[in-house]
């Protein structure tokens, strides 16, 4: 492994499945450790310092979302979760602790390792990418809410707020826009950078995510259309 190689930590309790991402992975050109349980996938985020973690929900020990949870108390880490469930409250929970992304399956390596690139580019890109109208300090105030853009960090009414990467990006890129409605077709390019629009699901649960953590009253919904943000009234 060299020093510039990323790491991705596999986090999969099906020694088949485990073992079949990781030597994907591995072939894409990815440093890959894994663990087959909650306690161990802790253990391993602590001394293996990915820069991107594959995480299944279902986990002897603990779940994955009790993994996501710790994890990111100790270090934020981009999390991309693997779920067989198609409950959109499990995927809300788990992008509420922390995740930026999920698939669910069964899934193809392909469309796996794309999601993973594309993650890993939303966490790499610059951050004067999405530059706004600022002040010296480059936050923006905006109702109640004070972001940080060069810091990548946000307010509300004066409270830190943990975002993940997805989420910031998403609020920037809504804030950037305020007074426009953007549909999900465009937020997928601007965000997830997505071609195609067949990911709709995955910004309608960021969305909920969000206003989960900054209100139900910043983003408005426009039905058959998209999302804006509004200020709070």
């Amino acid at each position: 492994m060299t020093g510039n190689e990323t790491r991705i930590l596999v986090v999969e309790d099906e020694p088949t499945i485990a073992r079949a991402i990781a030597d994907r992975l591995v072939a894409e050109g990815f440093g890959v450790d894994v663990a087959g349980d909650g306690p161990t996938a802790v253990e391993r985020a602590r001394a293996y310092e990915p820069h991107l973690i594959v995480l299944d929900v279902m986990l002897p020990g603990f779940d994955g979302l009790e993994v996501c949870r710790r994890v990111q108390s100790e270090r934020p880490v981009p999390v991309l979760m693997l779920t067989a469930r198609d409950d959109e409250t499990d995927l809300i929970v788990g992008l509420g602790v922390g995740a930026d992304d999920y698939v669910t399956k069964p899934f193809s390596m392909r469309e796996l390792v794309a999601r993973i690139r594309a993650v890993l580019r939303r966490v790499e890109r610059p951050q004067s990418g999405a530059a706004v109208a600022d002040d010296a300090a480059g936050s923006v105030r905006f109702g109640p809410l004070e972001v940080d853009q060069r810091g990548r960090r946000v307010r509300l009414e004066g409270r830190e707020v943990h975002l993940t990467p997805t989420e910031f990006d998403l609020l920037t890129c809504l804030l950037r826009n305020r007074g426009t409605v953007l549909t999900r077709a465009v937020l997928l390019e601007q965000v997830w950078d997505w071609a195609d629009a067949s990911g709709t699901r995955v910004v309608d649960s960021h969305v909920k995510a969000l206003r989960r953590k900054l209100g139900q009253g910043l983003i408005r919904t426009v039905h058959g259309v998209g999302y804006s943000l509004d200020a709070a009234s």
